[in-house]
């Protein structure tokens, strides 16, 4: 990830704040911009969400926003910590990172921290739907406006759960992708490859994206075996990694050593770094001809390993979905989005899928070595409605970026 940071910095056009990186689960460093000109977002409510708690308005240079997040450093959650650096510069407000490892009592705690710190507004990547109790209730207790990323609390599995948010007037909504349908076009990628014997590497139990992604991974095959009654496929019986490195090598050794016929392997996320252990693995064994390799999160060097066989496709460049919370969270304060009481919003963010080297060409262009948004981009942003604020999420693809490029 160090290589994508300097490409990144190098490239962008203006400054990204600098901040001391916590470690996972020590706490949280401030990273804020000098409070810049900045236009004031519309102060018309948006018609969905009409009379809340309210806020009174405060200048930006007030304003502090919490991201609790497993990790500001692995290959993930720095090109989140790039991207909402950039928006707080843009905005004038400050942010303030707490790095919590996904271990369930620093979640927690993170939130705590965060409003003890002076965060008005909290946005938070949480490893498991029980942390979310404890999370609501601190920022009800604080007034302090609380949004998900990556996640979103699960309706079905967790009703009293989901429900507490809907009856707090902080919990300003989440931001998800479609995690079954992502776990099903990428065993697919795999399938459509002629791979039948496929090793699993999950990073925590009971993590709701993990087992929404669980969950397209054995639908994608359920589905193949039924068509295919003579072709029959099989995943493993999940390894977990954590979200270390040498955790993710661990688990691709376990699942090569139980089954030496294996011919693919999914290590399935946890923010990059279990990736680049199993792939590790995978050529220490000298296997990288015989085992293909699908996983979510882009690597920086994902177009190389396209070319080189070490991986066969990922899905990823979803590093702006936290940006999406930090905009709903940020119009929160500002009083622009109110009535969140009785409601639960929710901004599905779209992943972008690459198979091949042509596939990562424009990719590379338009999000690694820029940004996909300018400051100038990211100031308008602020001030669309939550309904527009959707619709900006939900079209956001290398085509998107290329054309707002070209303008």
């Amino acid at each position: 990830m160090k290589g994508l940071f300097r490409k990144l910095v190098a490239v962008t056009t203006c400054v990204v704040m600098t901040a001391s990186l916590a470690a996972c689960g020590s706490t949280g460093s401030t990273a804020s911009s000098e409070p810049a000109p900045s236009a004031a977002p519309a102060a018309a409510e948006n018609a969905d969400n009409a009379g809340a708690a309210d806020t009174a308005a405060v200048d930006n240079a007030d304003i502090k926003i919490g991201v609790s997040i497993w990790s500001s450093t692995d290959v993930l959650g720095s090109q989140c910590k790039l991207i909402l650096d950039e928006a707080a510069k843009a905005l004038g407000v400050q942010v303030q990172y707490v790095d919590q490892g996904h271990v369930s009592e620093k979640v927690t705690a993170s939130v705590e921290q965060l409003a003890a710190a002076g965060c008005q507004g909290i946005i938070i990547c949480n490893s498991s739907d029980t942390e979310m109790t404890s999370a609501i209730k601190t920022c009800n207790d604080n007034k302090v406006y609380l949004a998900q990323f990556f996640r979103i609390i699960s309706e079905e599995n967790s009703a009293d759960i989901y429900q507490a948010a809907v009856d707090s007037p902080y919990f300003v909504g989440a931001v998800h992708e479609n995690e079954p349908e992502n776990g099903e076009k990428l065993v697919n990628i795999l399938l459509d490859k002629g791979d039948r014997d496929i090793g699993l590497i999950g990073w925590e139990q009971g993590d709701a994206t993990w087992l929404g992604r669980l969950e397209g991974y054995t639908a994608g095959v359920d589905k193949w075996n039924e068509a295919h009654p003579d072709d029959q496929a099989k995943l493993s019986e999940p390894q977990y990694a954590g979200t270390s490195s040498e955790g993710g090598s661990k688990a691709a050794e376990a699942l090569m050593s139980a089954d030496p016929d294996i011919d693919a392997l999914i290590p399935a996320g946890g923010g990059g770094d279990p990736l680049q252990g199993a792939i590790a693995a995978v050529e220490r064994a000298g296997k990288t001809d015989s085992i293909d390799i699908v996983s979510t999160d882009f690597l920086p060097d994902l177009g190389e390993r396209l070319e080189n066989g070490s991986m066969a496709g990922e899905s990823g460049g979803h590093y702006c979905d936290p940006l999406f919370a930090f905009m709903m969270v940020y119009n929160a304060i500002k009083g622009n989005y109110t009535g969140f009481e009785g409601s639960f919003n929710e901004v599905p963010f779209p992943y972008l899928y690459v198979s091949s080297p042509e596939d990562y060409t424009d990719y590379e262009k338009y999000f690694v070595n820029q940004l996909p948004y300018t400051d100038d981009e990211l100031v308008e942003m602020s001030n669309q409605s939550l309904d527009d604020l959707k619709a900006t999420a939900a079209k956001l693809s290398i085509e998107d970026a290329a054309a707002r490029a070209g303008k």
